[in-house]
């Protein structure tokens, strides 16, 4: 794979491109997981270009909107968000563009009242921000765990089954066509 297709970042590229081995990162927030899983996620997200990362890391998100406050699941800086990381996986608009988005997204964590509406809203916005970079995708993802931890009373069955949708996400990205994608 290309450089410019594994990541749209020039600063993400040149650590692609000066990267001896794979490590495993740590997760950036507190969570109860299954860690051999959210292995194999990264592994696997580490052979697909940043195009796929970014639908991959929406389909992930978007089922947790359902859990925003009732006076933030209608909020249209949701179909924004959705829309504009559209057009920049699309090509249609520029990093900077998705950014300044991003922080308008990022609003909807800072208004929440209940801590599952907050995780929830982080994990979209991080999936936003996978526009800009690949590595918030992961960071997305791990915000889906939390969120999963909060409905769970921190099960770890149920952070299991949900990197099992996680990855499963992953092959349904890479085996389906993009037009053809729902």
């Amino acid at each position: 794979m290309k450089l410019e297709d594994y990541a749209w970042n020039k600063h993400e590229q040149k650590l692609k491109e000066e990267q001896t081995e794979f490590k495993h990162s740590n997760p950036k927030i507190k969570i109860i997981d299954n860690t051999e899983l959210r292995n194999k996620i990264e592994e696997a997200l580490e052979k697909i270009p940043q195009k796929l990362v970014a639908e991959w890391t929406l389909k992930v998100a978007t089922p947790y909107l359902d859990y925003l406050d009732d006076h933030l699941k209608d909020d249209s800086r949701i179909h924004l968000g959705i829309e504009t990381l559209q057009k920049r996986i699309d090509g249609s608009i520029r990093a900077s563009d998705l950014r300044k988005v991003g922080f308008v997204v990022n609003e909807l964590a800072k208004e929440s009242k209940s801590d599952i509406s907050k995780y929830s809203a982080r994990s979209f916005a991080q999936a936003i921000a996978t526009g800009h970079m690949r590595g918030h995708a992961l960071v997305s993802s791990d915000y889906a765990i939390k969120a999963t931890n909060v409905l769970t009373d921190n099960s770890t069955d149920s952070s299991t089954k949900e990197r099992e949708r996680q990855l499963n996400l992953i092959h349904e990205v890479i085996l389906t066509p993009p037009d053809l994608q729902a």
